[in-house]
């Protein structure tokens, strides 16, 4: 409460402040400079309405584009580290190749599946895949490791289900992502005062004026629904592309596993 009473008395004060240098300053300035009607109050008030309205639009989209520019690294780095597993496990004996190889398989395309869907419709993953990512982990760790070749095929495996763990723990804070409520509550009273700002202009109310008027909160709302499009990285019409696991699952049918070792030697 203390700290909301300090922010008002801030603000406060850097009213009375404006007020104070505007009213000393119209006895100290010459008389050439006074104008001769209020017109030229309403020029400096949309002068500054409409730097602010841009101030805080660029901040914001700033904001939001370094947030889903993140958003997408996060999946490339999920992408590369299942095609890293995918890899390693062709060094594992054929049923923990095929085991691990197939877990891989299924949490990629429960991810550009089910999990997508999620992610767009409810800003959060999927159980059924964390599921399915920790029998991958399970699987892998459990993969026999009896000479050192195989442990370090072992751990570089686990390695690369780490990866996958923290690019997806990154990209469940990325769906969760929201713009903070007062970026939002600056923008809207921005917006608000910059169609005001057609009244405090004394413009004429014309058929070319309407017109005029009519572009100008097209171009407004065009910029508040870019906004909102890219507040959501994987929900909407703007949401990050699934290319990377989609690129992983095309990846995975490339990946040609080593044939079985003989069993013995073979006789002449």
């Amino acid at each position: 409460m203390l700290g909301i009473l300090l922010q008002l008395g801030v603000l406060v004060s850097f009213v009375v402040v404006a007020v104070g240098v505007f009213v000393l300053g119209d006895r100290l300035r010459p008389k050439s400079w006074r104008h001769s009607d209020d017109a030229g109050a309403g020029h400096m008030m949309l002068d500054m309405v409409n730097m602010f309205f841009a101030a805080i639009v660029a901040f914001v989209v700033v904001i939001l584009w370094q947030q889903y520019d993140t958003s997408h690294d996060h999946t490339v780095s999920e992408g590369k580290a299942l095609v890293s597993v995918y890899e390693t496990a062709n060094a594992m004996p054929e049923k923990d190749r095929t085991q691990i190889q197939g877990l891989v398989k299924d949490y990629t395309k429960q991810v550009v599946g089910d999990e997508w869907r999620t992610m767009d419709e409810q800003q959060r993953l999927s159980p059924a895949a964390q599921a399915t990512l920790d029998d991958l982990r399970e699987a892998v760790s459990s993969a026999p490791a009896a000479d050192a070749d195989a442990k370090a095929t072992q751990d570089k495996a686990m390695t690369g289900v780490d990866a996958i763990a923290e690019a997806r723990y990154d990209r469940s804070l990325d769906a969760a992502y929201h713009l903070p409520g007062f970026l939002y509550a600056a923008l809207w009273f921005s917006t608000v005062m910059l169609l005001f700002g057609t009244v405090f202009s004394g413009v004429l109310v014309t058929k070319r004026s309407i017109l005029m008027t009519g572009l100008f909160g097209l171009v407004i709302g065009a910029v508040i629904l870019a906004i909102y499009q890219l507040d959501e990285p994987f929900s909407g019409s703007s949401h990050v592309s699934r290319d990377a696991y989609e690129m992983a699952l095309s990846r995975f049918d490339h990946i040609t596993s080593p044939a079985p070792a003989a069993a013995g030697v073979s006789q002449r």
